[in-house]
């Protein structure tokens, strides 16, 4: 009867299980190995917590080491089916947009870290160094039902000047999965242009037809971009000039910001209506002691965010403050240890950037072309 189950009901009842038991059951038998392969919605198990991922930000050796929720284990992932040196950009569902280091250029690809699929994005139609770039994603516009689409776009950046030299990009561009293109949307202010291209770390938000950016500069501001009317806006932030860090996360569907000082702790600020920013949430003081050590500063501090959990973490070895929901509307707070053996062997600590994903199994994550 199991081996005879509809698609459908098969993939409903998968999408219960964690990654690491989806794997057990697609060696069943061919026909749960399809279906664990052909529906990446199936294969993310949207219904659990993400997974963190810790990729080295020096591309040092080739390995990344990912946090599973589920069990409280830390795992090794080999990197050595990338082609040339990576640094990770962001997480796109169960995908992880990467751009090369062996260019000066921007080159971007799309991976999966636990199928070992690898896949180049065309080069832009302007060639360009250092933009700004987000991300959308889940915008169902695919006919083909095992793939979500998604967009991203890039802005600013250098370019090569027509007198010679170099001048910052005043243009955004839009990669299109479906039709694997890159298309010019149209012109910017020079002044977003230059600051996106200076200040901005390429963490992005998209929420409400909006992608937003965080400016890394004190005093702190928010970039927003309509991408419905190509308009730009810039926003103020709470204590934009005290903060020791900030970073900008989607929580709850919503632009949210994270930051902290040395004397006042660390707070979360959700983005409402009319671009007021309001407080949701204090992070514990005893966890931001732990997280923060001897040094007792904020400024190496970094944090990830999803609609399901938000971690705030230094490197690979300090352990991380994880605020997750574990019920519907209900949310807690809780110490991971930080990665420093895997299978019994010590792992050195490195710096990291973090991602959080739900980890996919299917085969592909592009449309046939």
């Amino acid at each position: 009867m199991w081996s005879n189950l509809p698609f459908d009901l098969l993939a409903n009842i998968f999408s219960f299980l964690p990654a690491d038991s989806l794997a057990l059951a697609s060696s069943v038998c061919k026909h749960w190995h399809t279906c664990v392969t052909a529906y990446p919605a199936t294969a993310a198990g949207a219904r659990n917590p993400p997974w963190f991922v810790a990729l080295p930000v020096r591309n040092r050796g080739h390995t990344c080491y990912t946090h599973n929720p589920i069990i409280d284990t830390w795992h090794g992932l080999f990197l050595g089916f990338l082609p040339h040196a990576i640094r990770p950009v962001a997480s796109i569902g169960g995908l992880v947009l990467l751009r090369s280091t062996t260019s000066t250029t921007l080159q971007l690809a799309i991976c999966n870290l636990f199928t070992k699929r690898y896949w180049s994005l065309p080069m832009l139609n302007i060639a360009r160094t250092n933009p700004a770039m987000g991300v959308v994603f889940g915008l169902d516009e695919s006919p083909d039902v095992r793939f979500s689409s998604f967009r991203v776009y890039v802005a600013g950046g250098m370019s090569e000047a027509p007198s010679g030299g170099a001048a910052y990009e005043p243009t955004l561009e839009m990669y299109d999965s479906w039709h694997d293109r890159w298309d010019i949307m149209g012109r910017m202010p020079v002044e977003f242009a230059v600051r996106l291209t200076v200040w901005s770390p390429n963490e992005s938000v998209y929420s409400g037809g909006v992608l937003y950016w965080m400016t890394s500069a004190r005093a702190y501001s928010v970039m927003g971009l309509d991408i419905g009317s190509n308009s730009w806006r810039e926003l103020s932030v709470p204590m934009a000039e005290r903060l020791e860090f900030a970073a900008l996360v989607r929580w709850n569907g919503r632009p949210t910001l994270v930051g902290g000082t040395c004397n006042e702790g660390a707070c979360i600020w959700e983005l409402g209506e009319g671009d007021t920013w309001g407080l949701v949430e204090k992070i514990p003081i005893e966890l931001g002691m732990r997280l923060l050590g001897v040094k007792g500063s904020w400024e190496s501090t970094k944090c990830v965010g999803s609609d399901g959990a938000l971690c705030l973490y230094r490197d690979l070895g300090s352990g991380m403050v994880v605020w997750r929901e574990v019920e519907k509307g209900r949310w807690e707070w809780l110490w991971v240890e930080g990665c420093c053996s895997v299978g019994g062997k010590q792992v050195q600590n490195i710096p990291i950037k973090g991602l959080l994903l739900h980890p996919n199994l299917a085969t592909s994550g592009f449309p046939d072309k």
